[in-house]
């Protein structure tokens, strides 16, 4: 615990995506004093013409009473 599941379009690169978890990381190790060694990070790419039904429905409006951050084009 925690786990952190990141969703986003293509086109990041490999040392992008590891420097996102690693500041992922450091954000919960500072803000909630969580060991790393208890993290996992999971980031998935998710093409733009399956973001409403993999990620909009399912995560956004589905979750609404858990999110803690909307979109500005939702």
């Amino acid at each position: 615990m925690p786990h952190v599941n990141v969703k986003m379009y293509p086109g990041r690169t490999e040392e992008q995506k590891q420097a996102l978890t690693q500041r992922i990381i450091d954000a919960f190790v500072e803000t909630i004093g969580v060991q790393s060694k208890h993290m996992t990070v999971l980031i998935e790419d998710i093409q733009p013409d399956d973001w409403r039904a993999v990620v909009v429905e399912p995560e956004i409006i589905g979750k609404k009473d858990r999110l803690y951050k909307q979109a500005e084009y939702l």
